[in-house]
């Protein structure tokens, strides 16, 4: 297969469905390649020469359920482009399923460089890499900040018992990929289910907010905040929770997991919690808790992953290192907890 048309893509398709819709925004052949990096819906940059635009679509074999992140998604990015929150400005969705085999959408591709690894930020040595990392708190504040009504998202989730789905969402998937002994991570799931805390007023959710998520420029200023599938109203706490935890060192070289926490000058988790109560105003003593969640949903999904390599549904490198982190990530989730009881 040609690289300019990639599986899931088909340019010629796409083309003829934009000068459709959005007359003169192409002006010539289109080509396209698949971006990696994606762990589930999969992304492309295509470009005519002269303009260049991504393409986010369902993989590859989806089952229809999955059709609903694509609308999702266009949703969010539309309703937050006219804020302070940066997203890449949508061009079109498009649900028609004989244009490219599934629901898509179309979206301005933004310039920037997602760090995914302590590796890739050192070059920009300690002081940008403290900025950046403060910086990816103070966008966050942002997007808590954003009224979900006024933007036309009031119905975008059901904050109502948000804590408490998300527990048993995570059972359920823990429960659907045990294949061995993993101590401790019932014990993590059932502490965490007696210690729920009281959610804030809920906010537009991210749901996955980290700093190989991002898009960050040459001057260090995070140009878009990407890979919106699971967003949704709820508790803005999680989204927290979930940065200290990408943000603590695992003390594991060459980790499969990507963790930026070992780079010269990264901040340390309480200092990120501290920007963020600072510039939120909202309470964060609850932040063990929610930063235990999150080790506790990484578990599971990883295991989820080991789950599928021992069944050889897997391909690509460190998928035979990914069930050696579960553990790593039940201990770190159980120590958190502890904290939160001390404390």
């Amino acid at each position: 297969m040609s690289p300019d048309h990639p599986p899931g893509l088909d340019p010629d398709r796409l083309r003829g469905l934009l000068d459709r819709e959005r007359p003169g925004l192409v002006r010539g052949p289109l080509t396209g390649r698949l971006i990696e990096g994606g762990r589930s819906n999969l992304t492309y940059d295509v470009t005519d020469g002269t303009g260049r635009w991504v393409v986010r679509r369902p993989p590859l074999g989806h089952v229809l359920a999955t059709a609903h992140d694509m609308r999702r998604e266009h949703r969010v990015i539309s309703a937050l482009h006219p804020t302070d929150v940066p997203v890449p400005r949508p061009v079109l969705l498009c649900e028609d399923e004989e244009v490219l085999g599934a629901p898509f959408y179309v979206m301005e591709f933004v310039q920037g460089t997602p760090y995914r690894t302590a590796d890739q930020l050192a070059p920009l040595g300690p002081e940008r890499t403290r900025a950046v990392a403060l910086s990816l708190v103070d966008t966050l504040v942002d997007l808590h900040a954003v009224d979900p009504a006024a933007v036309g998202l009031a119905d975008f989730g059901r904050p109502e018992g948000f804590l408490d789905r998300q527990l048993r969402r995570w059972g359920k998937q823990l429960d659907a990929s045990r294949n061995r002994d993993l101590p401790g991570i019932d014990e993590l799931h059932a502490t965490l289910g007696r210690e729920l805390p009281d959610s804030p007023a809920p906010t537009v959710v991210h749901g996955d907010y980290r700093l190989d998520n991002v898009l960050i420029d040459a001057g260090d200023r995070i140009t878009a905040i990407l890979d919106w599938e699971m967003s949704t109203l709820g508790d803005p706490l999680t989204d927290l929770g979930l940065l200290v935890m990408y943000s603590t060192r695992l003390g594991m070289p060459d980790s499969p997991v990507s963790t930026t926490a070992e780079a010269p000058g990264h901040p340390s988790p309480a200092e990120l919690v501290e920007r963020y109560a600072a510039r939120s105003g909202r309470d964060v003593s609850a932040v063990s808790w929610y930063t235990a969640f999150a080790w506790f949903k990484l578990a599971v999904i990883l295991e989820g992953i080991h789950y599928r390599y021992t069944l050889g549904q897997t391909v690509g490198r460190g998928f035979d290192r990914i069930g050696e982190l579960v553990p790593v990530f039940i201990e770190h989730g159980l120590t958190t907890l502890t904290r939160t009881q001390e404390g």
